[in-house]
């Protein structure tokens, strides 16, 4: 396929990992974070970490927003979904992340709330037009992303008059987590980073820019396809070795300096800042999501049916928040394979699409094969 292939040539990625190698200081290690899951996908599928030197180590990121998405969130799901006369709209990925007590939204919609999954914000509207006797609740998530979806969404639905149509805001923005993982005590010691790509296609390349003026982190954003990864990886390589520190754009037929500014205008009207939330792993960040601006209150899920998040510990076997810290990667945790695979995902990292562990083990990715045991042998 057009346009694709050209990105996954093998020669041309094998060509690119001899001048990695050539170019890598064996003096010394490389530790580079792909913040995005998606580029954690692309690193399991194509094997390009046998490609790299061994003083050349990739850590996997929180760039999953279904993974950060805190367990007390998905409790206020559950709850709001089973509440009489609500229907909640969410994507699939969203369905069998794990509550409290093993609750999610898959278990509460077997109980019988009405909990559909749908593939855009448009389907949700579609529904609540269909079904003005029900409250329809949009569970929005997601980075910069997906945020234009969700403002779109809520400009239709206003000039549309659907007063039956409201919005549970779980957006999340990128530059909060790099910041929180770059001044983390005891965190894992990071030379730079492979900067997300449709995050940037959004944003834009200038809100990476503290990571290198500020810590001295060099960023290089990166397209999805392995050769992208390869040619970001050498660019900072490059950028280690002559001490720069700058925001560089390998995904140039994506991503411009100024991003999207029809997009960003528009979230900007909805939305603001909260002063604080909840990251699964990260903890409570300030500043890192969105909520809709007192103007778009009506459309407010929280306000309109009084949402209460109650915090949650995760399961104490489950390394999720630490592997989406950069601290371990999957195999490290012991549920790994054994008690935790994507038919029963114990952590969100082995739910997701974007998932460190579902990538890990859709691809093999781990050294020795594990073997099943029961889950009452390793779960507390």
């Amino acid at each position: 396929m057009k346009y694709v292939d050209e990105y996954r040539d093998g020669a041309l990625a094998r060509t690119v990992a001899a001048a990695i190698r050539a170019e890598a200081d064996g003096a010394r290690s490389y530790r580079f974070m792909e913040f995005c899951g998606g580029h954690t996908h692309a690193i399991a599928r194509y094997g390009l970490e046998d490609l790299l030197p061994a003083n050349v180590r990739m850590i996997h990121g929180p760039g999953c927003p279904v993974c950060v998405l805190p367990i007390g969130r998905v409790d206020a799901a559950v709850r709001l979904a089973s509440q009489p006369g609500v229907t909640l709209a969410t994507y699939g990925d969203l369905m069998r992340v794990p509550g409290s007590k093993g609750v999610s939204l898959q278990k509460a919609k077997a109980a019988g709330a009405d909990i559909r999954m749908v593939y855009s914000t448009l389907d949700a509207l579609r529904i609540a037009e269909a079904e003005p006797g029900r409250e329809v609740v949009f569970f929005a998530i997601g980075f910069e992303t997906t945020t234009p979806p969700t403002a779109v969404a809520l400009r239709m639905a206003e000039a549309r008059g659907l007063a039956n149509f409201s919005v549970f805001c779980n957006h999340v923005v990128t530059p909060a987590a790099m910041r929180a993982i770059l001044t983390a005590s005891g965190g894992v010691p990071l030379d730079g980073f492979v900067g997300p790509a449709h995050v940037s296609t959004v944003i834009g390349t200038a809100p990476y820019a503290f990571c290198a003026t500020e810590f001295a982190k060099p960023v290089v954003i990166a397209g999805f396809e392995p050769l992208d990864v390869m040619q970001s990886v050498l660019m900072l390589v490059r950028q280690v070795n002559a001490g720069r520190c700058a925001v560089e754009n390998q995904y140039v037929r994506a991503v411009t300096p100024a991003g999207n500014r029809k997009a960003q205008d528009l979230v900007a009207e909805l939305f603001e800042l909260r002063e604080a939330f909840e990251w699964r792993g990260l903890g409570l960040l300030p500043n890192s999501a969105l909520k809709l601006r007192p103007a778009f209150a009506r459309f407010d899920a929280e306000a309109r049916f009084a949402v209460e998040t109650v915090a949650a510990a995760d399961n104490p076997a489950c390394d999720c928040g630490a592997i989406l810290r950069g601290m371990k990667r999957p195999p490290d945790c012991r549920l790994f394979g054994r008690a935790c695979t994507p038919e029963n995902p114990i952590g969100a990292c082995m739910v997701s699409s974007e998932g460190a562990c579902a990538a890990h083990w859709t691809y093999g990715r781990f050294r020795e094969p594990v073997r099943a045991v029961p889950i009452e042998r390793v779960l507390p």
